[in-house]
């Protein structure tokens, strides 16, 4: 079913509260066109402005640099994020942009979260696929040198958005083995600034580096 309404609507979901401070996802409702995105900080909430990168590509072989490819071959341009100083990470207002926060891909240790949005506007984006993903398929990422990395996943669940920020060391804590953790909203849509009232969370591990 087409989830409808806003895939994430401006306000705060409180995610963990680990070594780095308190981790805040910021939900901003994706831009309904193409247009140049607003210069940071000109809409409430927003602290960060989507990186320029390639376009989707529709063929694994041919997959940009600096995207995620899933399993049934939805394609979203990664926008590396960081913490604001108040501790929140804003998730890009582009429908077909996602966050990536914490550890680099084939990292010793650590959490790789990429979380992006589920809809807008009746359109569904990229991470809409992460309701229908399955234990034992693969999540290909292709970083800015070309350079292909496979995840397989290993774990997929469905929370409650208010028992997330409870259980948000396990998911997202940059200490234990690396891990890539997608996250996008999903369930019924309850409005206000909650958006939907679950989160759909995918983990996946490593299991090929680029070659070369």
């Amino acid at each position: 079913m087409l989830r409808t309404g806003l895939a994430a609507v401006s306000g705060a979901l409180a995610v963990a509260a680990f070594a780095a401070g308190v981790v805040v996802l910021t939900w901003l409702p994706p831009e309904p066109t193409s247009i140049a995105a607003p210069a940071p900080g000109s809409l409430p909430g927003e602290n960060a402005a989507p990186a320029v990168l390639p376009a989707d590509s529709s063929s694994a072989e041919q997959q940009r640099p600096g995207t995620v490819r899933l399993p049934d071959g939805a394609t979203a341009r990664l926008v590396r994020t960081e913490l604001t100083d108040t501790g929140v990470l804003p998730i890009p207002r582009g429908l077909g942009d996602a966050a990536w926060w914490g550890a680099k891909l084939g990292a010793d240790h650590g959490a790789a979260l990429l979380s992006g949005h589920v809809n807008w506007e009746g359109r569904r984006g990229p991470f809409d696929e992460l309701w229908r993903m399955r234990d034992g398929e693969n999540v290909s990422v292709v970083d800015a040198r070309g350079g292909r990395w496979v995840y397989r996943v290993d774990d997929v669940v469905t929370l409650p958005k208010e028992t997330l920020p409870a259980q948000a060391a396990r998911w997202f804590g940059q200490d234990g083995p690396h891990r890539l953790v997608l996250v996008t909203c999903g369930g019924d849509y309850v409005g206000g600034t909650e958006g939907y009232d679950e989160n759909r969370l995918v983990t996946a591990t490593l299991v090929t580096r680029p070659t070369g």
